[in-house]
């Protein structure tokens, strides 16, 4: 399996990347990133690139793909205003959409949303990531993946506050519909991608049971 990636170097992206070089059915990880990610392996090949709007000049890395798993996100708390919440997080995504449609047509788009998401939400990143998982689905048949609090992997872009309420969610790690390991999204998206799955909707406890099938079949 030939893995697109977006996020690497984030929270979440970061220990999907460490799941996905722990699988044996992966063969290449095509890691794109605006900086190379710390961490290197055998299987891993990362593209910089600076555009998240335009991505013609790696036109290549979207090609013979199997599924693409797009990480890649911000907090609110981390931008100017809804404008530039909406370019990150639903702009980028598109683009990279297309790109994979025109190059790998038969490749499965994963984007990773968030818990809560609902075009109703009274909060704007809320009806922002549900405008994104709508426009994504209705494109390229994308699945969306909600997860709640991600004990992921370490990153420059993490929240202080986000680092210091880890041991407090870990208390909670029985609770499936609130609490997920990194590598258990990577686990689970490489299960959906290995059982085809289209156009779905995976919440928090869907995602531990998808992750808990790949490791009880061991794939």
């Amino acid at each position: 399996m030939t893995i697109l990636l977006f996020g690497g170097t984030g929270n979440a992206g970061g220990a999907v990347l460490k799941a996905c070089l722990a699988d044996p059915g992966v063969a290449e990880v095509r890691a794109v990133a605006r900086r190379s990610p710390a961490l290197t392996h055998s299987k891993l090949r990362v593209i910089v690139h600076q555009d998240y709007l335009d991505y013609s000049s790696i036109r290549t890395a979207f090609q013979g793909v199997d599924t693409c798993l797009f990480c890649l996100g911000i907090s609110v708390r981390q931008v100017s205003g809804e404008a530039e919440y909406r370019r990150i997080t639903v702009d980028f995504p598109m683009a990279a959409a297309r790109m994979l449609m025109a190059e790998s047509p038969r490749a499965i788009f994963q984007y990773v949303s968030g818990h809560g998401a609902s075009d109703r939400s009274r909060m704007m990143w809320a009806r922002v990531k549900a405008e994104a998982e709508a426009a994504l689905r209705g494109a390229v048949g994308a699945n969306a993946w909600r997860p709640g609090f991600i004990d992921g992997a370490d990153s420059r872009s993490t929240l202080t506050v986000y680092q210091w309420m880890r041991p407090l969610f870990r208390v909670l790690s029985r609770s499936r519909r609130f609490y997920i390991r990194g590598e258990d999204i990577g686990r689970a998206m490489l299960r959906a991608t290995r059982l085809q799955l289209r156009r779905q909707v995976f919440e928090n406890a869907d995602i531990r049971t998808l992750a808990d099938q790949a490791v009880d079949g061991g794939v």
